[in-house]
């Protein structure tokens, strides 16, 4: 027969479990946030060089549009 403090530990034990899967949450989301924070930062920036930059046609170019007979 079921008594009164019975239902109290079952009340206990589902609150504890409760609990439990919401702390499992919030950690899971604290420890993704630092990740996607980290992510917008930007890098060092990088030394610009006072080469031309764009396209160029080099030999490995050259090789691919004629195999692609461009």
């Amino acid at each position: 027969m079921k008594t009164e403090n019975d239902d109290n530990k079952v009340a206990a034990r589902r609150r504890f479990l409760k609990t439990m899967a919401a702390a499992g949450g919030v950690a899971a989301m604290a420890g993704s946030t630092s990740a996607v924070f980290a992510a917008d930062r930007p890098l060092e920036d990088e030394p610009r060089s006072k080469a031309k930059k764009g396209y160029s046609e080099t030999a490995h170019v050259r090789e691919y549009y004629a195999k692609a007979a461009f």
